[in-house]
């Protein structure tokens, strides 16, 4: 496969890696004397464990989702982790796209199960690098100390392999399911997501603003037990 042009290798509003912040996290996070598959493994556990998972963190605000935003903030959802791995990504001059998909989350916690009246999380985020002349995806949404919680295998990334949701926890329970793909982005589809999830989960984004100091992490804990 030949190595894809332009667009994805340029910084865009969202993935905004020309922005000082975002060209500090991915040149700390990543060896530059390494190959790119070494950085792009390295800069995948930069942004899962030292990023932490935040469902609460969705707002329809754009900059909310610039990748220096989330930097900034150190916490974000799905999109946003898989914004920013992109972003760094291509701040290495290695090739990143988004793609999403549609899943089935068994390991919730009551209060966002109450917020958002299901199971299916819709345009759930990841990224796709170019390494080795493949496409490959990763998936940087959940922390290592959040999958502790919640029993859940942390999950790792090669360079090689897809990284993709586990289907099962640590304990034999279902955990995830991949129901529909909508397909790999060269920039971030703001308006088709948040149409959605203003039609999938009517009042989610105005629950997700009446909450206070809320803590995902404790929720999980609280979960565990």
């Amino acid at each position: 496969m030949k190595l894809p042009e332009s667009p994805y290798l340029q910084a865009t509003y969202y993935l905004d890696f020309d922005n000082p912040i975002v060209r500090e996290f991915a040149e700390k996070n990543c060896d530059p004397e390494a190959n790119p598959r070494t950085r792009a493994v390295q800069l995948y556990y930069g942004v899962r464990d030292s990023i932490k998972y935040d469902p609460y963190d969705l707002k329809r605000k754009k900059e909310a989702l610039q990748a220096s935003s989330v930097v900034k903030k150190g916490s974000g959802y799905c999109v946003a982790k898989a914004v920013l791995l992109a972003a760094a990504a291509r701040q290495q001059s290695i090739p990143a796209r988004l793609g999403f998909a549609d899943v089935t989350n068994h390991l919730s916690t009551p209060k966002l199960r109450q917020i958002m009246k299901s199971d299916i999380f819709i345009y759930h985020g990841y990224t796709e690098l170019f390494l080795n002349e493949n496409w490959v995806k990763a998936t940087p949404a959940f922390n290592l100390s959040l999958c502790s919680r919640f029993n859940v295998k942390p999950l790792e990334f090669d360079g090689i392999n897809d990284s993709l949701f586990h289907e099962y926890d640590t304990l034999g329970q279902k955990h995830m399911e991949y129901l529909d793909d909508h397909g790999h982005f060269a920039d971030l589809p703001f308006d088709r997501i948040f149409d959605a999830y203003e039609k999938q989960y009517p009042g989610i984004l105005a629950s997700f603003r009446s909450l206070n100091n809320n803590d995902f992490t404790e929720e999980a804990a609280q979960e565990k037990c």
